[in-house]
């Protein structure tokens, strides 16, 4: 099958994406080859797309995007004993070494030598065919679609912030930002019993889909103080768990805002700048713990569980749906219409 060509959305240059016959990868005995049947469309995939660097990844030659990834197992490694053929799975998309300091203390997003999907140099996802690690690579039920096994992914991003952030049954929490993240997060924090989840945003229409997914309560910034709604909600008392997902200079600072004395502020987003003024003051003042949250570890058997149930409609922030020749088309929607636009999903297997 190696030999075979499938297809493949390839950033070729800048907001310059071509549809390419390439070689299907070549399989390894502790791997196996998947169908891929659905792929979201990340933020950071936008960026590539737009900018071509984030950070200190720079895409320096063709690249494939694409890493929020579902599909089904068409072949195995001869090593490979956990899965088998014909199996539905979810992909975790970044592979550890697995010996680093990092690795073996539990804490393996934070290996230095990770291979993650569509982070440059590594290809991504948005074709026919894929190979992964056995250890990358979870089993879903019958009964949940691609399009959720994909979202496992960053609904992983949620998981892992909310547990960052201690959050504990009954607990209020404010969520800055209802992009896709924002939204998983508080789909995270109901499945973990949180009894008051406030969402923060400046769109009216993310609201409405974030009340579907877990917010008790919004604040729409365009026309509501910050301040005056989280002490009307919370009776003056504050969150107790504040969680940044838009990755704005001005959500950052609302954290500080917006958590109670002694609580707890859980970073997600990436600012555009490196260096966002906060009130340090206020962080002593009122004695908050502060926390990064970067992508997550062992989320996967947990966040399948969570969204086997119907407990969770994480589908409900699926706005577009293209098949992978119009992967262009797709990116464009996501940078030009942010008002209408949450979660895109591309399919591999499908043509326009």
């Amino acid at each position: 099958m190696k030999k075979n060509p499938m297809r493949a959305a390839v950033l070729t240059s800048l907001k310059n994406i071509e549809l390419q016959n390439v070689e299907i990868p070549i399989l390894k005995d502790n791997e196996v080859l998947i169908k891929i049947k659905a792929v979201g469309l990340c933020g950071s995939d936008v960026h590539y797309y737009e900018h071509g660097k984030i950070g200190n990844y720079v895409v320096e030659k063709p690249i494939i995007l694409g890493h929020e990834a579902s599909g089904d197992i068409v072949e195995v490694g001869k090593n490979v004993r956990g899965l088998q053929k014909g199996q539905r799975v979810s992909i975790e998309p970044g592979a550890t070494c697995g010996e680093c300091t990092y690795c073996k203390e539990g804490r393996y997003n934070l290996c230095p030598s990770v291979e993650f999907l569509a982070t440059p140099p590594y290809d991504g996802v948005f074709c026919e065919y894929a190979v992964m690690r056995e250890d990358l690579v979870f089993p879903i039920p019958d009964s949940m679609s691609y399009e959720t096994a994909a979202l496992v992914e960053p609904f992983s991003v949620g998981v892992h912030a909310i547990s960052r952030g201690e959050l504990k049954a009954g607990e209020t929490v404010i969520i800055l930002g209802m992009g896709p993240i924002g939204l998983v997060t508080a789909a995270a924090a109901k499945a973990a019993g949180a009894k008051m989840i406030i969402g923060v945003d400046l769109e009216t229409s993310r609201l409405e889909v974030a009340k579907s997914m877990g917010a008790t309560h919004i604040i729409n910034l365009r026309e509501e103080d910050l301040e005056e709604k989280v002490k009307e909600y919370t009776n003056g008392i504050g969150a107790d768990l504040a969680i940044e997902t838009a990755g704005s200079p001005k959500a950052v600072q609302g954290t500080i805002l917006s958590v109670r004395r002694g609580g707890r502020v859980a970073i997600v987003g990436l600012s555009p700048q490196d260096e966002v003024p906060v009130s340090i003051s206020q962080i002593i003042d009122k004695e908050i713990d502060v926390k990064g949250v970067f992508r997550y570890h062992h989320t996967y058997p947990r966040a399948i569980e969570m969204l086997s149930g119907d407990k969770i409609n994480i589908e409900k922030m699926i706005t577009d749906k293209y098949p992978l020749d119009e992967a262009a088309k797709a990116f464009e929607k996501a940078i030009h219409d942010k008002t209408n636009t949450l979660k895109i999903m591309i399919y591999p297997g499908i043509s326009s």
